[in-house]
């Protein structure tokens, strides 16, 4: 994984948000980022990784990330996408898989893909073949005719959460792959909710059942 420049999520003028430059003589830990100890570092990370390099959070990250993975449809260039990596982030999943062959809008991130491993697939069935190959489930989450409620389902731990677009949903070829489809149930007078509040209201069914809490 190649090192983006660590200070492309900085935000010049907020000088409240992350640390300054850090007094010396500097720690010796080769987790640490030498321009940062210089610099100060200002990126949108927890304080336990103040300094340290790109390459340092993600090893960390990758000796206790959570079995679940997730997937989104990226059929129409959707903004939602963003949103989607950065909870997959903070829910810390194994691998985040983008099925289609057009780019995504990286802003809503906000650098956190850095830090996760992120997979392209340009089509469903690349992405059925890729699960089969790992025997993954792959879980749909959408509200659609014959989809069963999140809330009273169990999300296996070891799965796929499939999200679709934005708008349409999933596809038939995604419906077609999923082993199950959950549906998160409303009650006001939308027609649905938002892709990226949908995933990070299934991710966190997940933790619910699966995760341990982490240290205050």
């Amino acid at each position: 994984m190649s090192s983006p420049d660590t200070s492309s999520d900085q935000s010049p003028g907020r000088d409240t948000v992350g640390v300054g430059p850090h007094p010396r003589p500097w720690p010796d830990d080769p987790r640490l980022d030498p321009s940062l100890l210089a610099d100060g570092d200002r990126r949108n990370v927890s304080d336990r990784y103040r300094y340290w390099t790109v390459e340092a959070i993600v090893a960390d990250l990758d000796t206790r990330r959570h079995p679940f993975h997730v997937a989104i449809e990226n059929w129409e260039h959707d903004h939602n996408i963003g949103t989607v990596v950065r909870t997959a982030n903070a829910f810390l999943a194994r691998e985040i898989h983008i099925v289609g062959k057009r780019r995504w809008n990286r802003r809503g991130a906000m650098m956190t893909n850095v830090y996760q491993h992120v997979v392209k697939h340009p089509t469903i069935d690349d992405l059925v073949e890729w699960a089969e190959s790992e025997q993954l489930p792959i879980i749909g989450i959408d509200n659609v005719e014959g989809a069963v409620p999140l809330e009273s389902s169990q999300l296996p731990e070891r799965c796929v959460m499939l999200f679709g677009q934005e708008g349409p949903g999933l596809s038939e070829p995604a419906k077609n792959a999923a082993e199950m489809v959950c549906s998160i149930s409303q009650y006001g007078s939308t027609r649905s909710i938002n892709a990226g509040v949908a995933a990070g209201i299934a991710m966190h069914s997940w933790i619910q059942r699966w995760a341990e809490l982490p240290p205050a």
